[in-house]
C-alpha cells in the first residue's frame, strides 16, 4: 500500500494494479466497465491502482477520456488505495495530462517517456522538471525505450520535488543497480525502486537481489488469484511455491506474449475479457489476440488458478 503524509513521507508496498481502458463496440471509452473492472481488483487487495497507463492504453487515449477515465478510477477506488496515472508524450501533452489527471482526483502520476527522439539524460532530467513543475501531484519516472538515465541523472531527478520514486521497464540490472545505489547515496535514505518489466514476477527474483521489490503486476487485471498467491511466495522467501508459479504459469504467459508485438497489452485485455468482463479490445495499432492464442491464454488461465488451488 502506500502509506504517509506528503511527498516525503510516501510509502510503497504491495501488488500494484494496472487496469486495462475498456472500450465499446463503437470504440469509445467505457466507463461502466471501467469502474466494475476496477471495484474488482481493489476488492482484491492491492497496494494502489495505476489507472491509464501502459496496460491501460494510455498511447492511445485522448486527453478528454483520459482525464474520464481516471475520474472513473478515483470514485470507483473510492479512497481505498491511492490512484495514480500516466503522463507523457511531448512536452506540452504531457503536462496536459498531468493537469487532467490532477483535476480527475488522481493522487500520483507515473511519468511514461516522451515518443520518438532519442533523449539525452540531461534532456530527461529538462522534461521531468518541467512536467512536474507544473503540478502538485508526486511523480514516478519511468525509465524505459528512449527514455534511459545514468546513474547520475536518475539522482538528479529522485532529488526533485516532486519524484516519489523510479521504475526500470529497461532490464539492464548492472544499469540497475548503479542507479538504486547512486540515488540512495544521493538523497541519504529510502528511495522507490519499481521493475516495470511487461510480466514483471519473471524478473522479481533478479531484480528484489539489487534491492529492487516493487513491482506492477499485469496478471493481476485478469487473475488477481495467481498475483497474489505469487506476491505471498516471493515476499516469504518461499522458493518452491515461486518457481512453480513462474515455470508453470508466468513462462509460458511470457512466451504466448512475445509471439506478436503488443501482445503484453493485448493478452491481459484479453484475460479480463475471459474472466467474464466485457471490456472491448485493444485500439489499433495494437491487435487483438488470434482465436487460437485466445484458446492458450484460457488453458494458461485454468491453469495457474489450478496451481493456487493446489497450493492452498
Amino acid at each position: 500500500m502506500i502509506a504517509g503524509t506528503g511527498i516525503s513521507g510516501m510509502r510503497f508496498d504491495g501488488v500494484l494494479f494496472f487496469p486495462v481502458t475498456p472500450f465499446d463496440a463503437a470504440g469509445e471509452l467505457a466507463e461502466d466497465a471501467l469502474a466494475e473492472h476496477v471495484k474488482h481488483g481493489v476488492s482484491a487487495g492491492p497496494g494502489g491502482v495505476f489507472v491509464a497507463c501502459g496496460t491501460g492504453e494510455f498511447h492511445a487515449l485522448e486527453p478528454a477520456e483520459f482525464e474520464r477515465a481516471v475520474r472513473v478510477a478515483v470514485e470507483a477506488t473510492a479512497g481505498r488505495v491511492p490512484v495514480f496515472a500516466g503522463a507523457g508524450g511531448a512536452l506540452p501533452l504531457a503536462v496536459r495530462f498531468a493537469e487532467a489527471a490532477e483535476r480527475a482526483g488522481a493522487d500520483g502520476l507515473l511519468l511514461l517517456p516522451p515518443y520518438l527522439v532519442a533523449s539525452p539524460p540531461a534532456g530527461l532530467v529538462r522534461w521531468v522538471t518541467a512536467v512536474t513543475g507544473r503540478t502538485s501531484l508526486p511523480a514516478i519516472v519511468y525509465q524505459r525505450t528512449n527514455a534511459v538515465f545514468t546513474p547520475d541523472t536518475a539522482a538528479e531527478v529522485a532529488e526533485l520535488p516532486g519524484v516519489v520514486g523510479f521504475k526500470d521497464g529497461l532490464g539492464d540490472l548492472d544499469l540497475m543497480q548503479r542507479i538504486v545505489l547512486a540515488v540512495r547515496d544521493r538523497v541519504g535514505g529510502p528511495f522507490p525502486f519499481f521493475n516495470g518489466l511487461p510480466t514483471a514476477e519473471m524478473t522479481v527474483p533478479a531484480y528484489r537481489g539489487i534491492g529492487v521489490e516493487l513491482y506492477s503486476s499485469a496478471a493481476f487485471c485478469f487473475v488477481p488469484e495467481v498475483s497474489l498467491a505469487f506476491y505471498r511466495a516471493v515476499t516469504a522467501g518461499d522458493t518452491a511455491t515461486t518457481e512453480r508459479l513462474l515455470t508453470e504459469f508466468y513462462r509460458p504467459l511470457v512466451e504466448l506474449r512475445d509471439t506478436v508485438p503488443g501482445y503484453a497489452v493485448s493478452l491481459v485485455k484479453a484475460g479480463v475479457r475471459l474472466r467474464g468482463l466485457d471490456v472491448g479490445g485493444v485500439r489499433p495499432p495494437l491487435i487483438d489476440p488470434t482465436p487460437a492464442h485466445l484458446a492458450e491464454l484460457d488453458r494458461l488461465i485454468a491453469r495457474g488458478l489450478r496451481l493456487v488451488e493446489d497450493h492452498a
